[in-house]
């Protein structure tokens, strides 16, 4: 599979700005990704991120880390953060760019170590792609927390895209499809999940996780915490 979002981040970085990343999907016409998102300093990051990291506690698993922008604030803030990229290249961007401790590997397939909190941002839960692998990632969640961790991760309620007429289509409406394209390539198309509360909480608490909402916005993005029910 080509890594096109690790070129873009790589590209960017070495001072190669003039390319736009786009993000194809299924519903309307292709979206601009603006690639400085990903190096945004903590001044330029939303409160619902400054949240989430004013949140963490111990050993951070930042997962899906990106340019490595969360990484390097609780870097400096004096956590003991590791850097979780499946992207070699944006592997690359955030050792150049100063983050300690960067690990390139499949969230589902790592299970080297234990942390005190799981740190997905920028509708970081959507990587489970579908509402039947929420559970799978929380399974994988249990084996990378330490006693008492957490999980804090945003998502959003994107019913509003369907304008109150949700699509006949037996999925989710929240799980959709897209694809990156880069200076004339593209990726596979993928599957990327946007979940609303009140699904998630069905599923979390079914799978034995009790679910904090730590923000929510008037643009149904939300934060949450998870933390395993003591029976």
């Amino acid at each position: 599979m080509k890594d096109i979002l690790g070129q873009a981040i790589h590209n960017y970085h070495n001072g190669q700005t003039a390319d736009k990343l786009w993000i194809n999907n299924q519903y309307g016409p292709r979206e601009e990704m603006p690639i400085e998102a990903y190096f945004r300093d903590e001044d330029d990051m939303p409160d619902m991120e400054w949240l989430a990291m004013n949140e963490c506690r111990g050993e951070v698993l930042d997962i899906g880390a990106g340019a490595g922008s969360h990484a390097l604030v609780l870097q400096e803030r004096g956590f003991d953060v590791s850097a979780l990229e499946i992207s070699p290249l944006a592997a690359d961007v955030m050792q150049a760019r100063g983050v300690k401790k960067v690990i390139v590997a499949d969230i589902f397939k790592y299970e080297d170590h234990r942390y005190d909190t799981l740190l997905l941002l920028m509708n970081g839960i959507g990587l489970a792609g579908g509402l039947q692998n929420i559970t799978t990632f929380l399974d994988r969640a249990k084996l990378l927390l330490n006693k008492g961790g957490q999980l804090l991760f945003d998502s959003s309620d994107i019913a509003y895209l369907y304008e109150g007429k949700l699509p006949d289509t037996g999925k989710y409406y929240g799980e959709l499809n897209y694809q990156y394209e880069y200076k004339g390539q593209k990726s596979e198309w993928f599957p990327w999940l946007y979940v609303d509360e009140k699904t998630l909480e069905a599923i979390v608490t079914e799978a034995g996780w009790d679910m904090e909402v730590l923000l929510e916005d008037e643009f149904q993005q939300y934060l949450v915490r998870l933390t395993l029910a003591v029976s």
